[in-house]
């Protein structure tokens, strides 16, 4: 699988793939056209990097149908919708979907640019948040539930003090289980331990 970002391209109009294509260029970015949702589906892997540009109305198996059953299998590709003859009905429920935006045909190419430029950039900030989190993950999960809850207690503002008469330690006890969790996690300062946590509940 390439870890590049692919414009992907679900129409039934082969000269819109043709058309997206050569917008994939000027983007520097490959583009893979399909005719079909199920083709589409036979070969995308959803850990793929990019951005799907989807037709609504299609034989088979419909843009709309596809973007349910990507929510339903947790893919997270954002979706720039294309249609021909989209009414507000349509719209909502592509939108509530995920979709970033619905075009209508025909659509100036600078507009579609600014469009999957928009989706991709999401794409890439959305990979970098999971990334932060799971990181962050990593980095707590050495933690024991003792150390683990001094880190909660730290990351409220209470201090050693606070934290030894609240677990019924000694300040000394406290210093010393602040100072293991700090190494475990590769933590040189408070901040870095909250913003830690904030990247594991982001």
């Amino acid at each position: 699988m390439s870890t590049e970002p692919t414009i992907f391209v679900v129409d039934d109009d082969e000269a819109v793939g043709r058309a997206l294509a050569s917008a994939g260029k000027l983007l520097g970015h490959p583009v893979r056209a399909f005719t079909s949702a199920a083709a589409f589906l036979a070969e995308y892997g959803r850990d793929q990097p990019g951005c799907l540009v989807l037709d609504i109305r299609m034989p088979g198996m419909t843009g709309l149908e596809l973007q349910r059953v990507l929510a339903d299998s947790g893919a997270t590709i954002p979706v720039v919708m294309i249609s021909g003859h989209a009414d507000v009905r349509i719209a909502v429920e592509a939108m509530t979907l995920g979709a970033v935006t619905l075009l209508e045909k025909p659509f100036r190419l600078d507009e579609l640019l600014t469009h999957i430029r928009r989706a991709l950039e999401k794409d890439s900030a959305d990979r970098a948040a999971r990334q932060q989190t799971a990181d962050a993950d990593a980095r707590l999960a050495v933690l024991t539930a003792k150390e683990r809850e001094v880190l909660e207690m730290i990351a409220a503002g209470k201090s050693n003090r606070e934290m030894a008469d609240a677990l019924g330690l000694s300040v000394r006890a406290v210093e010393d289980r602040r100072s293991r969790l700090m190494k475990k996690v590769n933590a040189s300062s408070v901040a870095e331990l909250v913003k830690l946590l904030a990247g594991r509940s982001s």
